[in-house]
Parts: structure tokens; C-alpha cells; sequence
């Protein structure tokens, strides 16, 4: 569900956790470099808080985790 915030004119998902770089990663078995580079591609959308860090919707990473795409092994990632 989505409400508007009041004297906001952005939606906002309520009761919608948002997971870290280092969750994100943990859960996707990558890096956090590579986390932030999937962000920086646009192969992730992140929300950035007031200081700039970046967090995704939990929603997002299931839908990612679900959709059986392969993520790279720790060999296939290296230089």
C-alpha cells in the first residue's frame, strides 16, 4: 500500500523494510562492490538516505532472488 506522507508530494511504501549494501550482498552470496556496482549500472535502484547511502526495498531483493538470474561466483568475479 502506498500513502502519501503528510506535507510530502513523494509516495512512500509503509511497513516496507529496507535492507543494507552489506544485507543485500549477504543475501545475494556477492561482494558489496558489487552491490554498489549493480547501482551504479542500473541493475539495482536504491534509495538513498539523507546521508547518501544507499537502501533497496526488501520486496526488490525477493523479486531478484526469485527470479533465478545467476549472480557470479567469487572466481567468476575476479580479475
Amino acid at each position: 500500500m502506498t500513502t502519501r506522507k503528510p506535507g510530502s508530494s513523494s509516495l512512500v511504501h509503509e511497513a516496507e523494510p529496507l535492507v543494507t549494501v552489506k544485507e543485500v550482498a549477504a543475501l545475494l552470496h556477492v561482494s558489496t562492490e558489487t552491490v554498489l556496482t549493480w547501482v551504479r549500472t542500473g541493475r539495482l535502484a536504491a534509495i538513498r538516505t539523507p546521508g547518501g547511502h544507499p537502501r533497496f526495498h526488501a520486496a526488490q531483493i525477493r523479486a531478484l532472488l526469485q527470479t533465478g538470474e545467476p549472480t557470479p561466483t567469487r572466481e567468476e568475479g575476479q580479475r
